[in-house]
């Protein structure tokens, strides 16, 4: 009996795990640096963009054109006194920021920068590790990070920071999802869950084009998680004062400064790579320059890219207001989900269907017809209901024909048409006021 042959080893897959040890080092330090220095180049463009945006300047002063400004504030977080609650549980409150630096920094390594290169005579991929399920390790980890916010917020014994940590927690459970279910149309196209093999199945045509829809739900769900404007929910200046980590200062404070930060290059650098053909050169350099995705170059395409999804977040906050916790909620259970579940279906009948020899037109008409059926379907149901998720319930409101609760709410408010009653007296207005005899001088009260 003939022993069963062996799958062959996957392309992509099979240089990682060969390298030296000196050579993987390397990779590592230069991954680490890349994101401190993105970090502070991303302060710089966040603050010089919005000040121009709100016809301010911006930082202009720590070195030529305000460079260094993002090195002059890490400096200066880093020699502020740390202050530490007294009533905090104190190996908590320390562990967090760390629980929610260290995943940020870990979920960049499976991001590629580039193809096979040669550096000191060794043949090497432009990325530090790559594994079948490497897309999953990112959401592991964005997880994992969340439970630094969680418990950043329980340890500061503050009901504010407590809040800030409940809402980050509900808001992941929201937006992760959706996430999730956005990858399974590209892995459906490409065929895997490694990050190299998805770039190389996007030679031909870039997945955004393919996978319009599953593009859009990631990219709002990257601003549910990045935590920032207008999903920044945990934080909220307005009503949390600063959210999860307003007992913070110091070093602490800017680990999670730094986590924020790096999120945001990491899903870019995500959105790059599964929905813009990675460090693959765009379309009219790729045909004409033949060596355009090879060598050292396709890093700067990759780079491109990367900070084009960061000034787009940058703008996002320059331009959009805070939504409500509600809307927040409502637009990842009720809109994103249900979308992304039809959005794969939809994907995989048209992938069977091309597997089975149909022809795309029909492909492409029969899909037409049913997103326009539920479309619709949709439209008649809202409108039957009647909008009833926008009707807010407001304490103490006038319900059709009824009179309002003064006591609802806590706060009793006497009703409108109630007498008014002097302050001294105690009679209501119009009555008679009986003053007494020694206040009566000449005739003046």
């Amino acid at each position: 009996m003939n022993p069963t042959p062996t799958a062959p080893a996957q392309e992509p897959l099979q240089g990682f795990g060969n390298d030296p040890w000196w050579l993987i080092g390397g990779k590592v330090v230069v991954v680490f640096a890349f994101l401190v220095v993105t970090v502070l180049l991303t302060m710089w463009i966040e603050r010089r963009v919005i000040g121009r945006m709100q016809l301010r300047v911006g930082p202009n002063r720590a070195g030529p054109f305000g460079l260094l400004q993002g090195l002059a504030d890490g400096v200066k977080l880093a020699l502020k006194e740390d202050i530490v609650p007294r009533q905090v549980d104190k190996v908590v409150f320390v562990l967090a920021p760390v629980m929610a630096a260290v995943p940020a920094f870990i979920s960049f390594a499976i991001i590629p920068f580039g193809p096979q290169v040669s550096i000191f005579g060794h043949e090497t991929a432009l990325q530090l590790t790559d594994l079948p399920v490497a897309v999953l390790l990112v959401l592991a980890m964005s997880s994992l990070g969340i439970y630094g916010v969680v418990l950043a917020g329980w340890s500061s014994m503050s009901p504010y920071s407590l809040l800030g940590g409940l809402r980050s927690s509900a808001q992941m459970i929201s937006y992760e999802i959706a996430m999730a279910l956005s990858f399974v149309a590209v892995f459906m196209f490409a065929g895997s869950m490694s990050t190299s093999e998805i770039v190389a199945a996007q030679h031909d045509k870039w997945f955004v084009i393919l996978l319009l829809p599953s593009f859009i739900v990631f990219v709002i769900t990257m601003m549910g998680e990045s935590n920032r404007i207008p999903f920044d929910l945990p934080e909220g200046e307005g009503e949390l004062v600063g959210g999860f980590h307003t007992e913070y200062s110091s070093l602490k404070f800017a680990m999670f400064f730094l986590a924020e930060y790096i999120n945001l290059t990491t899903l870019s650098a995500l959105a790059t790579t599964l929905f813009l053909g990675g460090w693959r050169a765009p379309f009219p350099i790729s045909t004409v320059w033949a060596g355009a995705n090879s060598g050292w170059w396709p890093i700067l395409w990759f780079l491109a890219k990367v900070f084009l999804f960061i000034f787009f977040f940058i703008w996002l906050r320059g331009t959009l207001p805070r939504v409500r916790y509600d809307q927040l909620m409502k637009l990842g259970w009720k809109v994103l989900m249900p979308f992304s579940l039809g959005w794969i279906l939809l994907v995989g009948t048209i992938r069977a269907l091309r597997n089975d020899g149909y022809d795309m037109r029909q492909i492409v008409i029969y899909a037409a017809v049913a997103a326009a059926v539920v479309l619709l379907a949709t439209v008649v149901w809202e409108m039957v209901r009647g909008g009833e998720d926008e009707k807010e319930i407001v304490p103490g409101a006038a319900e059709p024909g009824g009179a309002p609760d003064p006591s609802a709410g806590g706060f009793p408010v006497p009703p409108m048409d109630a007498p008014h009653y002097h302050g001294r007296g105690g009679k209501p207005a119009g009555a008679s006021i009986e003053t007494p005899p020694e206040e009566v001088t000449s005739g003046t009260h």
